[in-house]
């Protein structure tokens, strides 16, 4: 399989990874933000993921830094509802 050489591809690969984080982690993702525990309470989840995206992708894409934005942007923006004392 060839590596994603293309940051729209990339882009759309990282912010799947993160929509699926969100769909099987939502009650973790919650409880963290909550708590100010996410990054906590997600790291070996977020690192999970971060291995999946960067062994698709060509080192140059990976060194844009798509999957740590996708994470903030689909991930965390999606749960700015729930009651933190982080916002």
């Amino acid at each position: 399989m060839a590596l994603i050489d293309k940051p729209d591809r990339a882009r759309q690969l990282a912010r799947a990874i993160a929509s699926d984080l969100t769909l099987y982690h939502e009650k973790e993702i919650v409880e963290g933000i909550e708590q100010d525990t996410l990054f906590d309470v997600m790291k070996d989840h977020i690192e999970e993921g971060r291995a999946l995206f960067k062994s698709r992708v060509t080192p140059e894409i990976y060194g844009l830094n798509l999957y740590d934005r996708a994470i903030v942007d689909v991930m965390i923006k999606s749960k700015g509802h729930v009651k933190s004392r982080i916002w």
